[in-house]
């Protein structure tokens, strides 16, 4: 099976839905923030390994507590994954902390600054 086709992108999607709702709904570590999401998911084409990327609305230090009671919590989560998914093995789980909607945010917040600077130069003049 190829990285990108099209089995391998169905796994992927139905791992990250999966994985979205065990850590929404069944982990009760405190140290895991409530605003944490499965951003995107990778599993191997052989099925033996699985890349999550997470996402977590919060600061450094709610963001480090989740990636450590994430990765303590895998063993359940794998349990969970292979109760819930029918496949040949039940892929080893890496977490990986996702910047992406903390830069996005950022970026939206320096560019409404630029424009509403602009505004004002414009109605100086």
């Amino acid at each position: 099976m190829r990285k990108n086709s099209i089995k391998n992108t169905r796994i992927n999607g139905e791992v990250q839905k999966v994985l979205a709702g065990i850590i929404r709904g069944e982990i009760k570590d405190p140290r895991i923030h409530p605003m944490t999401s499965v951003v995107a998911v990778e599993v191997a084409p052989d099925l033996k390994t699985c890349k999550v990327y997470v996402s977590v609305l919060g600061d450094e230090k709610a963001r480090e507590d989740t990636l450590r009671g994430l990765r303590s919590a895998e063993g359940y989560i794998r349990r969970q994954l292979a109760h819930e998914l029918n496949l040949r093995n039940t892929p080893e789980i890496t977490f990986i902390m996702d910047q992406s909607i903390a830069y996005g945010v950022s970026m939206s917040k320096l560019i409404d600054e630029v424009t509403r600077d602009m505004d004002m130069e414009d109605n100086e003049k």
